[in-house]
This record gives structure tokens, sequence and C-alpha cells, in this order.
């Protein structure tokens, strides 16, 4: 449970809210259901809430229920959000992204397949004409012109994150969404600039990163969540995600999120406790970069052991989170630390 810090920002413990979409939104409004989500894991001891995947642009969201940040209108209820949780001992972070041909979807509790036509649709766009899925409508591959204004989305999308007060973005570069459809060869068969070699695929998350950090203060910090491995042969691989992060080091970034898969439906992932972690480890060894481990972490046990183990400098926590919101008090006590809970609680402590 102890401190980190990423340049001017310290979190009090190495715990934090992975982003999980919540698909409650109408026009990508946030509402009180962030509110109190969001606000609950800052009360319950997490000293990272990272807001779940807010779309640049509407078309950018993987469904018609995703939180976004296109306009400024968008800033007010988020700013409400970012003041709660700071007030409340936590920092606010925010992951941008953009769902490229994975866009257009139905609410995961209702189906989560594309929606081909009606108000709740809307044309894909993506690296290359390539679907998801057999059944998907191929996507608009991107022009040149067009990948220049999706670059500029993001920049604007950081502007409205730091005037709506979050002190940490997070590039949302995995899990098959648009950055990862082009960093992924199975995914991406351009033959210009963006295509082909490595140095080509990672064009467009090295110049959404440049142009993020032309607006974003130079004291807070930039995470990228990457998925280390697409699980299949010929794609994007862990031998792929290290050259990156040293890439990224290099430009700044303070940390990797190593998440990974999304990329292929075909994908043969075996799923275990931790199963991400040695990814995690791998990329913090080999380009000496802070790491977050991501993926059936459950028991504080197995989370203070990844950091001991010097496997992984942070941990973000999903759907255990989602179960427990006061996790982290709960994990500190079974540990034996001390940690200052809410004033409004102590005597529960």
């Amino acid at each position: 449970m102890s401190p980190i810090t990423f340049k001017s920002v310290t979190l009090k413990n190495r715990i934090g809210v992975s982003p999980m979409c919540q698909y409650s939104c109408i026009d990508g409004f946030a509402t009180d259901w962030h509110l109190v989500h969001l606000g609950s894991r800052a009360v319950g001891g997490a000293a990272l809430i990272m807001q779940e995947a807010t779309a640049v642009s509407a078309e950018g969201r993987i469904t018609y229920g995703d939180l976004g940040i296109w306009a400024d209108d968008h800033i007010l209820k988020l700013r409400s959000i970012t003041n709660f949780i700071h007030q409340n001992g936590a920092i606010a972070g925010i992951q941008l992204a953009h769902a490229g041909r994975k866009a257009s979807c139905e609410k995961s509790w209702l189906g989560g397949h594309q929606l081909k036509e009606g108000e709740h649709s809307w044309k894909t766009v993506a690296t290359s004409a390539i679907p998801f899925k057999p059944t998907d409508l191929p996507p608009h591959e991107l022009s040149i012109f067009e990948i220049a204004n999706i670059v500029a989305e993001f920049k604007a999308a950081a502007a409205r994150s730091f005037k709506a007060g979050y002190k940490i973005i997070e590039i949302h570069a995995a899990h098959g969404y648009l950055i990862h459809q082009f960093l992924s060869p199975l995914s991406n068969t351009r033959s210009d600039k963006y295509g082909g070699r490595f140095e080509n695929r990672i064009l467009f998350l090295i110049e959404i990163l440049q142009a993020i950090q032309a607006i974003w203060p130079e004291e807070l910090p930039i995470f990228v969540r990457i998925s280390a491995t697409d699980w299949v042969e010929g794609g994007w691989d862990i031998e792929d995600s290290v050259k990156l992060s040293n890439q990224l080091k290099a430009m700044g970034v303070s940390l990797i999120d190593c998440s990974s898969g999304g990329a292929v439906m075909d994908a043969k992932i075996t799923a275990a406790p931790g199963f991400q972690v040695g990814f995690a480890a791998r990329i913090k060894a080999d380009a000496e970069i802070a790491t977050a481990a991501v993926g059936l972490i459950t028991e504080a046990s197995q989370a203070e052991a990844i950091l001991q183990e010097n496997r992984a400098d942070f941990i973000f926590l999903g759907r255990e989170l989602l179960r427990s919101p006061y996790w982290p008090l709960h994990a500190a006590a079974e540990l034996k630390q001390d940690i200052e809970w809410p004033a409004q609680y102590a005597r529960a402590k």
C-alpha cells in the first residue's frame, strides 16, 4: 500500500480502478451513475480512478451509451466527478479512446452485436476495410486526411480533459480498438506510411501522443494501455510491445498498462489468475519503464506479491472492484497495514 509518484502526481497506494465501460450515457454525457460509480471507488481507498474509455468523437464510441469528451458541453458534469474524486483522496484519470471498427454496437447486456441500421448505428472506420466479425459490415478505410482529423480529435479531447480536472491521461491502444488496429498486422494491411513495417504501424499512436503532449502540462503523466500480445501467430506480440515501450519511454510516457488480446475473434486465450502479469514484468525489465498489471487479480496477497517481486509497479483491478468497491480498505487490513479511512466511515474501521 506504499505511494508511487509519476511526475508531479503522487498516488497514495498502488491500486487503481481499471477503466470499465458502463454504457450509461446519452450523447456521451456523464450522469449521476458515473459520479456514484467512480466516486464510491475513491471513497473505497483506490489511489487512481481511471475513467472508462471515453470517446474522442461520436463515431469513436463502442456503443451509443459510451462516455464522450468530443464537445465542450461534456466538461461540466465530468468536472463535478473529478472534484469529488480529488476531495476523497484519490486521483482522477481518463482513458481516451476511439473504437474504430469495433464501434456502433449494442450495449453489452443487450448482446453487444454490431448495429447495422437504426438511430443508434453509424458507419464504422478503421485502419483497413476489414470487419472484426465476418457478420459485421466492412468499415470505411481511413484516408490520410481522416487520420489527421482523428489525431486532432485526441488532442482536443486531451485539452478538455485538463479543463475537466483529470490529472492523468491514458491513451487506449489495446483491445482491438482503433489504435490497436493500426499496431496489429492482423488488422492493418495498408501500403502507405501507416502500414507494413513496425515503424509505420506505430506511427498513428506516436502522432496521437505528440499531439496530446503539445497541450497537456508537462508535469502531468501520460499512460498508454496496450495489448501486449494478440495471442495469434503473425500478430502483434510481446517483442513488439517491448520495442514500442522503449520508444514511448523515450518520448516521456510514464507507465505502460499491460493488457492483451482483442485484435481478432479467434485468439486462443487461457485466462487464469494473473495471466497477464508476465507481460508487465517483461516490459518493466526490458524497457525499464513503469508498468501496471491487470487481469484476474483478485486477492490482496496476490497483488502484494506482484509488487514485492518487482513484476509490476502498479495494479489495476477491474471486475473485483465492481464486486467490492472498498477492496483497498479491506486489502490493507488483510495485509496488516494501517491506512486512513474516510472520516465518515472511521468508526467502522
